[in-house]
């Protein structure tokens, strides 16, 4: 286009040197303008190559802007895919962790039950024994009964030992007294009468109105015939009655006097 536009100048030129150039040369009017003309073109020319500089400034400046544009927009891409990337593996983390959880909480569930069942056997139990009123830890409460299954089969020396070793084990446990009457029991069935009668006097020191006294009371008598001491068990007999006036054992009592006269 500046070619085409030089060209056209040029032959315009060449048309007024056609004229009178003397006279063209002569005119001030005339070589002003040529110079202003010039001029002129000289800066269209100038302003024109600016223009296409700085048009060519502004494609590259562009092209370079859409690079770092895409580039931008390509981090931006792989940032977002980045994330998505970590929120997967995040949100598999955050399920496997709910799934622990879960499972923990099942088995502290468990180990709680298991713990819980495990103190209710150490836990103490009410209990209710020939009148009396106690707390007993299980164990204590099993062995003594365990001990009583052993009289009631009729090994009354396995009894005696069970028994025995029960008090050792709970000396202040609320079965003592009953404890002392059946190894009173126990030990009149073998006919240890001297240890019968002293086990049955302690039980009658320690709870003078347990509910099996007045009967521990008849038992000492007992043990006093087949001793052949008719006058303790006579006066035994008696302290019964007095004892223990409206017992059964002290009507037993009172009818062996009657037949002992």
């Amino acid at each position: 286009m500046l070619h085409r536009f030089k060209f056209v100048l040029a032959f315009a030129l060449m048309g007024l040197g056609g004229i009178s150039q003397a006279a063209l040369f002569e005119d001030d009017d005339a070589r002003r303008a040529i110079l202003e003309l010039r001029q002129k073109l000289d800066l269209t020319n100038k302003n024109f190559e600016a223009s296409q500089q700085n048009f060519k400034l502004q494609l590259e400046e562009n092209s370079v802007n859409q690079v770092a544009t895409r580039r931008a927009l390509l981090d931006l891409q792989n940032q977002i895919e980045s994330l998505k990337s970590e929120l997967s593996v995040l949100r598999g983390a955050n399920e496997q962790l709910l799934r622990e959880l879960a499972n923990l909480q099942i088995k502290q569930k468990d180990i709680l039950q298991s713990v819980d069942t495990r103190l209710t056997k150490f836990e103490p139990v009410s209990v209710v024994m020939d009148g009396l009123s106690f707390q007993a830890e299980p164990a204590e409460k099993k062995e003594f009964d365990a001990a009583l299954i052993v009289f009631r089969s009729g090994d009354f020396a396995g009894a005696q030992a069970s028994l025995l070793n029960f008090l050792r084990r709970y000396p202040t446990s609320g079965y003592a007294s009953s404890s002392l009457f059946w190894i009173g029991n126990a030990q009149y069935a073998s006919k240890d009468y001297k240890e019968s009668i002293i086990n049955f006097r302690k039980l009658l020191s320690i709870a003078p109105q347990h509910a099996r006294a007045a009967e521990a009371m008849l038992a000492i008598s007992n043990c006093l015939v087949e001793l052949k001491d008719l006058k303790g068990a006579k006066k035994t007999m008696e302290e019964l009655i007095s004892a223990y006036p409206a017992s059964e054992a002290a009507q037993t009592a009172k009818e062996r006097m009657a037949r002992m006269r």
